[in-house]
């Protein structure tokens, strides 16, 4: 099940995280899916918070999302 919230808060980090500028707009949101990712799956808050939150860093230097140029 922990793997199951971990893939779910990387997805909705990565899908939120397009909108936003910053390194810490991106944690931020990717902390914030990985709490209701927790919460739907009963999984351990800690880890998938945290994933989410690198998820979210991390997702523009990998070319996974990019934030907004204006």
């Amino acid at each position: 099940m922990q793997k199951k919230s971990i893939i779910l808060a990387a997805f909705a980090a990565f899908a939120l995280s397009a909108c936003l500028e910053s390194d810490t707009e991106r944690a931020v949101a990717g902390a914030g899916a990985g709490l209701v990712a927790a919460e739907l799956l009963g999984t351990d808050r800690t880890g998938t918070v945290l994933a989410g939150a690198a998820a979210g860093v991390f997702c523009d230097d990998v070319g996974v999302c990019r934030p907004v140029r204006r």
